[in-house]
Protein backbone atom coordinates (compact mmCIF):
# COMPACT_ATOMS: atom_id res chain seq x y z
CA UNK A 1 0.00 0.00 0.00
CA UNK A 2 1.28 3.47 -0.93
CA UNK A 3 2.41 5.58 1.98
CA UNK A 4 1.52 9.24 2.31
CA UNK A 5 4.07 12.05 2.50
CA UNK A 6 3.38 12.29 6.20
CA UNK A 7 4.12 8.60 6.71
CA UNK A 8 7.44 8.81 4.87
CA UNK A 9 8.41 11.92 6.81
CA UNK A 10 7.46 10.18 10.06
CA UNK A 11 9.79 7.28 9.21
CA UNK A 12 12.58 9.76 8.55
CA UNK A 13 11.94 11.61 11.80
CA UNK A 14 12.12 8.33 13.71
CA UNK A 15 15.47 7.45 12.11
CA UNK A 16 16.90 10.90 12.85
CA UNK A 17 15.77 10.74 16.46
CA UNK A 18 17.47 7.38 16.92
CA UNK A 19 20.68 8.69 15.32
CA UNK A 20 20.76 11.71 17.63
CA UNK A 21 19.97 9.57 20.67
CA UNK A 22 22.80 7.23 19.71
CA UNK A 23 25.35 10.02 19.67
CA UNK A 24 25.51 11.15 16.03
CA UNK A 25 26.75 14.73 15.72
CA UNK A 26 24.67 15.20 12.56
CA UNK A 27 22.54 13.05 10.28
CA UNK A 28 20.25 13.01 7.28
CA UNK A 29 17.83 10.41 6.00
CA UNK A 30 16.30 9.61 2.62
CA UNK A 31 13.10 7.57 2.42
CA UNK A 32 12.12 6.29 -1.02
CA UNK A 33 8.96 4.46 -2.04
CA UNK A 34 8.79 3.13 -5.60
CA UNK A 35 6.54 1.19 -7.94
CA UNK A 36 7.95 -0.13 -11.23
CA UNK A 37 5.90 -1.74 -14.00
CA UNK A 38 7.11 -3.14 -17.34
CA UNK A 39 5.31 -4.95 -20.15
CA UNK A 40 7.24 -6.49 -23.05
CA UNK A 41 5.66 -7.57 -26.33
CA UNK A 42 7.29 -9.52 -29.16
CA UNK A 43 5.41 -10.43 -32.32
CA UNK A 44 2.21 -9.28 -30.69
CA UNK A 45 2.46 -11.71 -27.77
CA UNK A 46 3.36 -10.91 -24.16
CA UNK A 47 6.99 -11.72 -23.40
CA UNK A 48 7.38 -10.42 -19.86
CA UNK A 49 5.20 -8.70 -17.28
CA UNK A 50 6.87 -7.23 -14.22
CA UNK A 51 5.68 -5.22 -11.27
CA UNK A 52 7.81 -4.35 -8.27
CA UNK A 53 6.99 -2.30 -5.20
CA UNK A 54 9.58 -1.23 -2.69
CA UNK A 55 10.23 1.18 0.14
CA UNK A 56 13.62 1.82 1.64
CA UNK A 57 15.42 4.12 4.02
CA UNK A 58 18.97 5.42 3.73
CA UNK A 59 20.60 6.94 6.81
CA UNK A 60 23.80 9.00 6.78
CA UNK A 61 25.34 9.79 10.16
CA UNK A 62 28.34 11.82 11.26
CA UNK A 63 30.45 11.16 14.30
CA UNK A 64 32.80 14.11 14.37
CA UNK A 65 34.63 14.03 11.01
CA UNK A 66 33.77 10.41 10.34
CA UNK A 67 30.61 9.41 8.50
CA UNK A 68 28.76 6.35 7.26
CA UNK A 69 25.72 5.70 5.04
CA UNK A 70 23.62 2.56 5.43
CA UNK A 71 20.25 1.55 4.04
CA UNK A 72 17.47 -0.93 4.75
CA UNK A 73 14.23 -2.12 3.22
CA UNK A 74 12.97 -3.30 6.61
CA UNK A 75 11.09 -0.31 8.01
CA UNK A 76 10.16 -1.84 11.34
CA UNK A 77 11.19 0.14 14.42
CA UNK A 78 13.66 -2.49 15.58
CA UNK A 79 15.31 -2.67 12.15
CA UNK A 80 15.70 1.12 11.94
CA UNK A 81 17.11 1.18 15.48
CA UNK A 82 19.66 -1.46 14.54
CA UNK A 83 20.54 0.47 11.37
CA UNK A 84 21.15 3.68 13.31
CA UNK A 85 23.30 1.87 15.89
CA UNK A 86 25.40 0.19 13.20
CA UNK A 87 25.81 3.40 11.18
CA UNK A 88 27.06 5.30 14.23
CA UNK A 89 29.53 2.54 15.09
CA UNK A 90 30.93 2.58 11.53
CA UNK A 91 31.10 6.41 11.45
CA UNK A 92 33.14 6.41 14.68
CA UNK A 93 35.60 3.95 13.16
CA UNK A 94 35.74 5.58 9.73
CA UNK A 95 38.70 7.71 8.61
CA UNK A 96 38.16 11.41 9.14
CA UNK A 97 36.92 13.38 6.14
CA UNK A 98 37.26 17.13 6.77
CA UNK A 99 35.04 17.98 3.78
CA UNK A 100 31.99 15.76 4.25
CA UNK A 101 29.17 17.58 6.02
CA UNK A 102 25.52 18.47 5.84
CA UNK A 103 24.63 21.48 3.73
CA UNK A 104 24.77 24.93 5.32
CA UNK A 105 21.29 25.55 6.82
CA UNK A 106 21.13 28.95 5.11
CA UNK A 107 21.13 27.19 1.71
CA UNK A 108 18.29 24.78 2.44
CA UNK A 109 15.00 25.04 0.57
CA UNK A 110 12.21 26.71 2.52
CA UNK A 111 9.42 25.65 0.15
CA UNK A 112 8.67 22.86 -2.32
CA UNK A 113 7.68 24.39 -5.67
CA UNK A 114 5.01 22.59 -7.69
CA UNK A 115 6.68 21.12 -10.77
CA UNK A 116 3.85 18.81 -11.93
CA UNK A 117 6.09 15.73 -11.86
CA UNK A 118 3.52 13.05 -11.02
CA UNK A 119 0.80 11.56 -13.19
CA UNK A 120 -2.58 11.47 -11.51
CA UNK A 121 -3.24 7.79 -12.23
CA UNK A 122 -1.26 4.58 -12.59
CA UNK A 123 -1.76 2.81 -15.94
CA UNK A 124 -2.99 -0.77 -15.98
CA UNK A 125 -0.72 -3.54 -17.15
CA UNK A 126 -3.16 -4.07 -20.04
CA UNK A 127 -2.69 -0.44 -21.10
CA UNK A 128 1.09 -0.84 -21.10
CA UNK A 129 0.83 -4.01 -23.16
CA UNK A 130 -1.45 -2.30 -25.65
CA UNK A 131 0.99 0.59 -26.12
CA UNK A 132 3.86 -1.82 -26.72
CA UNK A 133 1.73 -3.93 -29.08
CA UNK A 134 0.69 -0.89 -31.14
CA UNK A 135 4.27 0.38 -31.42
CA UNK A 136 5.52 -2.99 -32.61
CA UNK A 137 2.68 -3.37 -35.08
CA UNK A 138 3.45 0.04 -36.59
CA UNK A 139 7.12 -0.88 -36.90
CA UNK A 140 6.53 -4.31 -38.44
CA UNK A 141 4.11 -2.83 -40.97
CA UNK A 142 6.85 -0.66 -42.49
CA UNK A 143 8.40 -1.76 -45.77
CA UNK A 144 11.80 -3.40 -45.34
CA UNK A 145 11.41 -4.49 -41.70
CA UNK A 146 12.21 -8.18 -41.31
CA UNK A 147 11.81 -8.82 -37.59
CA UNK A 148 11.21 -7.36 -34.17
CA UNK A 149 13.36 -7.59 -31.09
CA UNK A 150 10.40 -6.50 -29.01
CA UNK A 151 8.66 -3.45 -27.62
CA UNK A 152 8.67 -2.36 -23.98
CA UNK A 153 6.28 -0.05 -22.18
CA UNK A 154 7.02 0.96 -18.60
CA UNK A 155 5.81 3.12 -15.77
CA UNK A 156 7.57 4.16 -12.60
CA UNK A 157 6.39 5.99 -9.50
CA UNK A 158 8.71 7.40 -6.87
CA UNK A 159 7.85 9.25 -3.67
CA UNK A 160 10.82 10.80 -1.89
CA UNK A 161 11.22 12.25 1.59
CA UNK A 162 14.42 13.89 2.79
CA UNK A 163 15.13 15.07 6.33
CA UNK A 164 18.23 16.49 7.98
CA UNK A 165 19.22 17.10 11.58
CA UNK A 166 19.63 20.78 10.66
CA UNK A 167 15.89 21.16 10.25
CA UNK A 168 15.09 20.38 6.62
CA UNK A 169 12.09 18.17 5.88
CA UNK A 170 10.52 17.80 2.45
CA UNK A 171 8.83 15.30 0.18
CA UNK A 172 7.57 15.05 -3.39
CA UNK A 173 6.42 12.46 -5.93
CA UNK A 174 7.41 11.89 -9.55
CA UNK A 175 6.39 9.46 -12.27
CA UNK A 176 8.00 8.34 -15.50
CA UNK A 177 6.51 6.54 -18.49
CA UNK A 178 8.51 5.12 -21.39
CA UNK A 179 7.98 3.24 -24.64
CA UNK A 180 10.66 1.65 -26.80
CA UNK A 181 10.96 -0.61 -29.84
CA UNK A 182 13.91 -2.38 -31.47
CA UNK A 183 13.65 -3.68 -35.05
CA UNK A 184 15.68 -5.64 -37.59
CA UNK A 185 15.98 -5.04 -41.33
CA UNK A 186 17.76 -7.28 -43.81
CA UNK A 187 19.23 -10.68 -43.00
CA UNK A 188 22.54 -12.47 -42.53
CA UNK A 189 25.54 -10.19 -42.95
CA UNK A 190 23.24 -7.45 -44.27
CA UNK A 191 21.22 -7.35 -41.06
CA UNK A 192 20.80 -3.98 -39.38
CA UNK A 193 19.21 -3.05 -36.05
CA UNK A 194 17.96 0.22 -34.69
CA UNK A 195 15.41 1.51 -32.23
CA UNK A 196 13.37 4.42 -31.03
CA UNK A 197 12.06 5.32 -27.61
CA UNK A 198 10.03 7.96 -25.86
CA UNK A 199 10.05 8.94 -22.19
CA UNK A 200 8.06 11.51 -20.21
CA UNK A 201 6.91 12.21 -16.67
CA UNK A 202 3.26 12.03 -17.85
CA UNK A 203 1.92 9.36 -20.20
CA UNK A 204 -0.12 11.99 -22.02
CA UNK A 205 3.14 13.65 -23.11
CA UNK A 206 4.60 10.47 -24.64
CA UNK A 207 4.91 10.31 -28.39
CA UNK A 208 2.32 7.93 -29.78
CA UNK A 209 3.03 4.20 -30.24
CA UNK A 210 2.57 4.73 -33.98
CA UNK A 211 5.22 7.46 -33.99
CA UNK A 212 7.69 5.33 -32.01
CA UNK A 213 7.06 2.35 -34.29
CA UNK A 214 7.37 4.38 -37.47
CA UNK A 215 10.53 6.15 -36.34
CA UNK A 216 12.17 2.88 -35.25
CA UNK A 217 11.36 1.42 -38.67
CA UNK A 218 12.68 4.45 -40.55
CA UNK A 219 15.94 4.45 -38.63
CA UNK A 220 16.42 0.72 -39.12
CA UNK A 221 15.70 0.57 -42.85
CA UNK A 222 17.88 3.56 -43.68
CA UNK A 223 20.88 1.74 -42.18
CA UNK A 224 20.78 -1.03 -44.81
CA UNK A 225 23.78 -1.54 -47.11
CA UNK A 226 26.28 0.64 -45.25
CA UNK A 227 29.62 1.47 -46.81
CA UNK A 228 33.04 2.01 -45.36
CA UNK A 229 34.76 5.30 -45.99
CA UNK A 230 38.38 6.32 -46.28
CA UNK A 231 40.18 7.71 -43.24
CA UNK A 232 40.19 11.50 -43.40
CA UNK A 233 39.58 14.75 -41.60
CA UNK A 234 35.95 15.76 -42.03
CA UNK A 235 33.12 17.88 -40.72
CA UNK A 236 31.05 15.80 -38.35
CA UNK A 237 27.41 16.37 -37.46
CA UNK A 238 25.90 14.82 -34.34
CA UNK A 239 22.14 14.26 -34.43
CA UNK A 240 20.36 15.26 -31.19
CA UNK A 241 20.17 11.72 -29.80
CA UNK A 242 23.97 11.52 -30.00
CA UNK A 243 24.85 15.19 -29.49
CA UNK A 244 23.72 15.10 -25.88
CA UNK A 245 26.65 12.79 -25.06
CA UNK A 246 28.96 15.78 -25.54
CA UNK A 247 27.06 17.60 -22.78
CA UNK A 248 27.42 14.57 -20.53
CA UNK A 249 31.18 14.72 -21.12
CA UNK A 250 31.17 18.40 -20.17
CA UNK A 251 29.20 17.63 -16.99
CA UNK A 252 31.77 15.02 -16.02
CA UNK A 253 34.63 17.42 -16.68
CA UNK A 254 33.16 20.24 -14.55
CA UNK A 255 32.05 17.97 -11.71
CA UNK A 256 33.39 19.31 -8.44
CA UNK A 257 34.61 15.85 -7.49
CA UNK A 258 36.82 15.65 -10.60
CA UNK A 259 38.06 19.21 -10.17
CA UNK A 260 38.95 18.63 -6.49
CA UNK A 261 40.83 15.43 -7.40
CA UNK A 262 42.59 17.18 -10.27
CA UNK A 263 41.35 14.56 -12.73
CA UNK A 264 39.66 16.89 -15.24
CA UNK A 265 41.21 18.52 -18.30
CA UNK A 266 39.17 21.63 -17.40
CA UNK A 267 40.51 21.98 -13.85
CA UNK A 268 42.04 25.44 -14.46
CA UNK A 269 39.42 26.80 -16.83
CA UNK A 270 36.81 28.42 -14.56
CA UNK A 271 35.93 31.85 -15.95
CA UNK A 272 37.57 31.11 -19.28
CA UNK A 273 36.05 30.89 -22.74
CA UNK A 274 35.57 27.28 -23.81
CA UNK A 275 32.92 27.70 -26.51
CA UNK A 276 32.17 30.23 -29.23
CA UNK A 277 30.33 33.47 -28.61
CA UNK A 278 26.64 32.98 -27.93
CA UNK A 279 26.89 29.37 -26.75
CA UNK A 280 24.81 28.75 -23.64
CA UNK A 281 24.52 25.53 -21.62
CA UNK A 282 21.93 25.53 -18.86
CA UNK A 283 20.86 23.23 -16.06
CA UNK A 284 17.24 23.72 -15.04
CA UNK A 285 15.95 21.53 -12.18
CA UNK A 286 12.73 23.55 -12.05
CA UNK A 287 11.46 22.72 -15.54
CA UNK A 288 7.77 21.76 -15.32
CA UNK A 289 7.38 18.04 -16.03
CA UNK A 290 11.13 17.75 -16.59
CA UNK A 291 12.58 14.25 -16.50
CA UNK A 292 15.17 15.23 -13.89
CA UNK A 293 13.32 18.09 -12.22
CA UNK A 294 13.40 18.37 -8.45
CA UNK A 295 12.33 21.03 -5.96
CA UNK A 296 15.56 20.64 -3.98
CA UNK A 297 18.69 18.55 -4.34
CA UNK A 298 19.80 15.41 -2.50
CA UNK A 299 20.98 17.49 0.47
CA UNK A 300 17.89 19.69 0.71
CA UNK A 301 19.58 22.67 -0.97
CA UNK A 302 17.24 24.89 -2.95
CA UNK A 303 17.13 24.00 -6.66
CA UNK A 304 17.86 26.83 -9.07
CA UNK A 305 18.34 27.26 -12.81
CA UNK A 306 22.01 27.84 -13.56
CA UNK A 307 24.01 28.77 -16.67
CA UNK A 308 27.19 26.69 -16.62
CA UNK A 309 28.27 28.07 -19.98
CA UNK A 310 27.26 31.67 -20.69
CA UNK A 311 28.29 33.31 -23.97
CA UNK A 312 30.88 30.56 -24.30
CA UNK A 313 32.41 31.12 -20.85
CA UNK A 314 32.56 28.47 -18.08
CA UNK A 315 30.88 30.20 -15.14
CA UNK A 316 30.66 27.50 -12.45
CA UNK A 317 31.59 24.03 -11.36
CA UNK A 318 28.93 21.40 -10.70
CA UNK A 319 28.98 21.08 -6.90
CA UNK A 320 27.56 19.25 -3.92
CA UNK A 321 28.50 20.19 -0.36
CA UNK A 322 31.56 17.96 -0.08
CA UNK A 323 33.16 19.03 -3.36
CA UNK A 324 32.27 22.67 -2.62
CA UNK A 325 34.04 22.41 0.74
CA UNK A 326 37.10 20.95 -0.97
CA UNK A 327 37.18 23.86 -3.38
CA UNK A 328 36.26 26.48 -0.74
CA UNK A 329 33.08 27.34 -2.61
CA UNK A 330 29.32 27.05 -2.04
CA UNK A 331 27.34 24.09 -3.32
CA UNK A 332 25.42 24.77 -6.53
CA UNK A 333 22.55 22.55 -5.35
CA UNK A 334 23.49 19.59 -7.53
CA UNK A 335 23.84 16.83 -4.96
CA UNK A 336 22.38 13.52 -6.12
CA UNK A 337 22.07 10.44 -3.96
CA UNK A 338 20.57 7.01 -3.59
CA UNK A 339 19.68 5.12 -0.45
CA UNK A 340 23.04 3.43 -0.02
CA UNK A 341 25.60 6.05 -0.99
CA UNK A 342 26.77 9.50 -0.01
CA UNK A 343 25.75 12.48 -2.16
CA UNK A 344 27.71 13.31 -5.29
CA UNK A 345 27.45 16.16 -7.83
CA UNK A 346 25.22 15.51 -10.85
CA UNK A 347 23.26 17.67 -13.31
CA UNK A 348 19.48 17.69 -13.62
CA UNK A 349 17.86 18.90 -16.87
CA UNK A 350 21.00 19.93 -18.76
CA UNK A 351 20.71 21.39 -22.25
CA UNK A 352 22.55 23.28 -24.97
CA UNK A 353 20.58 26.26 -26.25
CA UNK A 354 19.45 26.13 -29.88
CA UNK A 355 21.40 27.92 -32.57
CA UNK A 356 20.06 30.04 -35.42
CA UNK A 357 20.43 27.75 -38.46
CA UNK A 358 18.45 24.67 -39.40
CA UNK A 359 20.29 21.34 -39.65
CA UNK A 360 19.78 21.40 -43.44
CA UNK A 361 21.42 24.81 -43.66
CA UNK A 362 24.41 23.53 -41.70
CA UNK A 363 24.61 20.42 -43.91
CA UNK A 364 24.68 22.61 -47.01
CA UNK A 365 27.38 24.86 -45.58
CA UNK A 366 30.01 22.19 -46.26
CA UNK A 367 30.85 20.23 -49.40
CA UNK A 368 30.74 16.89 -47.58
CA UNK A 369 30.57 15.51 -44.08
CA UNK A 370 29.53 12.75 -41.73
CA UNK A 371 26.19 12.65 -39.89
CA UNK A 372 26.60 10.50 -36.77
CA UNK A 373 23.45 8.75 -35.57
CA UNK A 374 25.02 6.25 -33.19
CA UNK A 375 28.21 6.00 -31.16
CA UNK A 376 29.66 2.84 -29.72
CA UNK A 377 31.72 2.57 -26.54
CA UNK A 378 32.69 5.14 -23.94
CA UNK A 379 35.78 6.72 -25.43
CA UNK A 380 36.14 9.87 -23.35
CA UNK A 381 39.26 10.50 -21.27
CA UNK A 382 38.32 13.30 -18.88
CA UNK A 383 41.91 13.68 -17.69
CA UNK A 384 43.24 14.59 -21.14
CA UNK A 385 40.02 15.54 -22.93
CA UNK A 386 40.66 12.99 -25.67
CA UNK A 387 37.49 11.79 -27.38
CA UNK A 388 37.43 8.67 -29.56
CA UNK A 389 34.36 6.49 -30.17
CA UNK A 390 33.08 4.01 -32.70
CA UNK A 391 30.32 5.44 -34.85
CA UNK A 392 27.83 4.85 -37.63
CA UNK A 393 25.60 7.18 -39.58
CA UNK A 394 25.41 8.72 -43.04
CA UNK A 395 27.74 10.39 -45.50
CA UNK A 396 26.62 13.79 -46.76
CA UNK A 397 27.40 15.31 -50.15
CA UNK A 398 26.13 18.73 -51.18
CA UNK A 399 23.97 18.92 -48.08
CA UNK A 400 22.18 15.65 -48.87
CA UNK A 401 22.37 12.20 -47.30
CA UNK A 402 23.95 9.91 -49.91
CA UNK A 403 24.53 6.55 -48.18
CA UNK A 404 24.85 4.94 -44.73
CA UNK A 405 28.29 4.31 -43.26
CA UNK A 406 29.49 2.01 -40.48
CA UNK A 407 32.60 0.62 -38.80
CA UNK A 408 34.28 3.98 -38.35
CA UNK A 409 35.87 5.82 -35.46
CA UNK A 410 35.64 9.56 -34.84
CA UNK A 411 38.21 11.34 -32.71
CA UNK A 412 39.27 14.79 -31.51
CA UNK A 413 40.02 16.56 -28.26
CA UNK A 414 37.04 17.87 -26.34
CA UNK A 415 38.71 21.28 -26.07
CA UNK A 416 38.66 21.57 -29.86
CA UNK A 417 35.14 20.14 -30.10
CA UNK A 418 33.79 22.58 -27.53
CA UNK A 419 35.59 25.57 -29.04
CA UNK A 420 34.33 24.97 -32.57
CA UNK A 421 30.91 23.34 -32.30
CA UNK A 422 27.91 25.02 -33.90
CA UNK A 423 24.38 24.16 -32.65
CA UNK A 424 21.40 23.98 -35.01
CA UNK A 425 17.93 25.25 -34.18
CA UNK A 426 16.24 21.87 -33.60
CA UNK A 427 16.46 21.62 -29.81
CA UNK A 428 13.68 19.46 -28.35
CA UNK A 429 13.30 18.39 -24.72
CA UNK A 430 12.97 14.62 -25.07
CA UNK A 431 15.53 13.36 -22.56
CA UNK A 432 17.19 14.33 -19.29
CA UNK A 433 20.12 15.87 -21.20
CA UNK A 434 19.23 17.57 -24.47
CA UNK A 435 21.04 19.17 -27.39
CA UNK A 436 20.15 20.20 -30.92
CA UNK A 437 22.03 18.87 -33.94
CA UNK A 438 25.68 19.87 -33.51
CA UNK A 439 28.25 20.56 -36.22
CA UNK A 440 31.95 20.08 -35.44
CA UNK A 441 34.02 21.49 -38.35
CA UNK A 442 37.04 19.18 -38.02
CA UNK A 443 37.37 15.68 -36.60
CA UNK A 444 39.49 12.69 -37.47
CA UNK A 445 37.39 9.97 -39.11
CA UNK A 446 39.11 6.58 -39.19
CA UNK A 447 37.69 4.19 -41.78
CA UNK A 448 39.47 2.06 -44.38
Amino acid sequence: MARSDAELVSLGEHALALAKRGGASAADVLVLEATEMTASIRHGAPETIERAESCGLGLRVFAGKGSATLSTSDLGKDAIAALAEQAIAIARAAPEDPFAALADPSLLAKTTPELDLADAAEPSMEALQQSAREAEAAGLAAKGIANSEGADASYGYHRVALLTSTGFAGSYAATRSALSLSLIAGSGERMQRDYDYAVATHRADLESPQHVGGEAARRTVTRLNPRKIASQTATVFFEPRVARSLLSALAGAISGSAIARGTSFLKGELGKKLFADGIRITDDPLRKRGLASQPWDGEGVVAERREFIEDGVLTSWLLDTRSANQLKLKTTGHAARGLAGAPHPSPSNLYLAAGKETPDTLYKSVKSGLLVTETIGHGVNLITGDYSVGASGFWLEGGQITYPVSEITIAANLRDIFASLVPADDLAFRYQTNAPTIMVPRMTVAGN
